[in-house]
């Protein structure tokens, strides 16, 4: 097994009410749910499978601001603190330690570009150090890849995927937040135009606040709302090794791989950029959107088209409360993992480290990554729906930023000031034509 998930206690009796209700039991859900919890208010967190269970526990485990999108910059330095204190915070290991993230290259473009990320970065207090020859080789001992440079944030770390989300969840709890598993939210109520309750499989909760967390998820239960959301699904794929050498202490990153130390003395190994794209109907109604992405990405996708496509084609949007929902009928998503794509990055990791050479992979997972066109998340309100609040489309580096989506989340929610500015993360960009790419500096 990857790592056996965390269990928690959860709850079996619905409210009649709450103040907030979140729909999804991964990072950003539970994180948002604590943070509430915290400051005296009812919630409820409804999951249709397990807590953690999909993306939130499928990650590479990295907690990096180096190379991220320089909108999200002030929140993901709010959340390394947050790495920092939760685990004393709510009694509770997350598995986190501030070992550092390298990336090492040999691609002159390449450290060209973190080069001007890193001149951005310095705006933002991200203290990223650019690397020399001689100095990205003295990150990488061992390595036999000679390097032109590299990019350093020794303040970045990494946690553990599969007890980081249950254990802030077993943290709200604590605080009076109720968690419930396997119980899918089908639908929401409205009156006059505001969000009034939350229709679930098992009953139904007053409310006037809706948070939806549902990573890939999302766009379809807002589709059955009338609500656009252009998210697009890339599974990922991921392994985990056999124990080895230990040739590497922080998170290391290059075109050929990208791995990070695990605690059982192994490694988590994938290849950054790469992914499946599976084309289904709802990937065609916002393909104009993901268009300049594509564009630029594309050499790291692989387009598939299968039975997707017509599970989705023939998978109405417009159930009833009465209904059986897709979320009830796939609990977990289960994603097959690339064989031939980590196959690659094995090859890359031993590669540059011949000692690792009897290094085999014990285990491999897929995992689908909700997307948006800039592949910044949205968290925010939704005009159309007064109450109706997003946590989603983190675009695969959603678990290092999660703790601090959550605080921005509950911010909004409440009304009060938020933690940093809110622009880069408002929804309203994704449906008034602002034109929507990756960061180049990227």
């Amino acid at each position: 097994m990857r790592q056996p998930l965390d269990r928690i206690e959860t709850d079996t009796t619905l409210p009649d009410a709450a103040d907030v209700v979140v729909i999804g039991g991964g990072i950003a859900g539970v994180s948002a749910a604590y943070m509430l919890a915290k400051r005296g208010h009812k919630v409820a967190v409804l999951e249709k499978g397990i807590v953690g269970a999909e993306q939130s526990s499928r990650n590479w485990g990295w907690c990096r601001q180096q190379g991220r999108d320089v909108g999200e910059l002030d929140l993901m330095r709010h959340a390394i603190g947050l790495w920092q204190s939760l685990p004393q915070e709510i009694g509770r290991d997350l598995g986190f330690q501030q070992t550092g993230v390298v990336f090492v290259t040999d691609n002159p473009a390449e450290l060209a570009s973190w080069e001007r990320w890193s001149k951005v970065a310095r705006e933002h207090q991200i203290h990223s150090t650019l690397l020399s020859a001689e100095e990205a080789q003295a990150r990488t001992p061992g390595s036999r890849k000679r390097w032109i440079g590299g990019l350093t944030t020794p303040s970045d770390g990494r946690a553990e995927p599969a007890m980081a989300a249950p254990a802030i969840a077993a943290g709200a709890r604590r605080l009076g937040a109720q968690v419930f598993e396997n119980c899918a939210a089908r639908l929401l109520e409205t009156t006059g135009g505001k969000v009034s309750a939350v229709v679930t499989e098992r009953g139904t909760i007053r409310t006037n606040a809706v948070l939806v967390a549902g990573g890939a998820w999302s766009s379809l239960f807002c589709r059955r709302h009338g609500i656009d959301l252009p998210q697009a699904v890339v599974c990922g794929s991921v392994a985990r090794t056999t124990p080895g050498p230990q040739v590497m202490v922080a998170s290391t990153s290059t075109t050929g791989f990208s791995a990070r130390p695990r605690t059982d003395g192994g490694y988590t190994v994938a290849m950054s950029g790469r992914g499946t794209v599976h084309i289904t109907p709802s990937l065609l109604r916002y393909g104009l959107a993901f268009l300049p992405t594509f564009l630029q990405r594309r050499k790291g996708l692989k387009i598939r088209f299968g039975r997707s496509f017509f599970e989705e084609l023939f998978q109405s949007a417009a159930w009833g409360p009465g209904d059986v929902t897709p979320f009830e009928k796939t609990r977990i998503w289960d994603p097959a993992p690339d064989p031939e794509l980590l196959a690659l990055a094995m090859d890359g990791f031993k590669t540059a480290y011949p000692e690792l050479a009897d290094l085999a992979i014990a285990e491999s997972w897929g995992g689908a990554i909700d997307s948006l066109p800039d592949a910044v998340p949205v968290i925010s309100s939704v005009p159309k729906m007064d109450g109706l609040y997003l946590s989603t489309g983190f675009s695969g580096h959603g678990f290092g930023i999660g703790p601090a989506a959550g605080v921005l989340a509950a911010d909004l929610i409440e009304g009060r000031a938020p933690v940093v500015a809110p622009h880069p993360f408002r929804y309203a960009r994704l449906v008034d034509g602002t034109r929507l790419t990756p960061d180049s500096r990227l």
